[in-house]
């Protein structure tokens, strides 16, 4: 499952289309994948447990969900024919 909502989400983050829920749900997938995998090898810090990647791309995910689409994305785009 998680495949699947890392492929299609990926995509539609890249076009820019329906970004900050999208983003949302990546950033959850992303924390839920540290603490079930990288937490429980090696503790709490991400150099510890190689989790530095996926504590990255959750804080990066959740960026995107608080700050939005861009200019040049289908969802501004969608707003302004609106």
């Amino acid at each position: 499952m998680a495949g699947v909502i890392e492929t299609f989400g990926g995509i539609l983050i890249v076009l820019g289309l329906f970004t900050r829920p999208v983003a949302f749900v990546l950033s959850g997938e992303m924390a839920v994948a540290y603490f079930w995998m990288h937490f429980a090898m090696g503790g709490f810090w991400p150099w510890n447990n190689r989790g530095e990647v996926v504590a990255l791309f959750s804080f990066i995910f959740l960026f995107f969900a608080v700050a939005g689409p861009g200019a040049f994305s289908l969802d501004a785009l969608r707003h302004r024919k609106k």
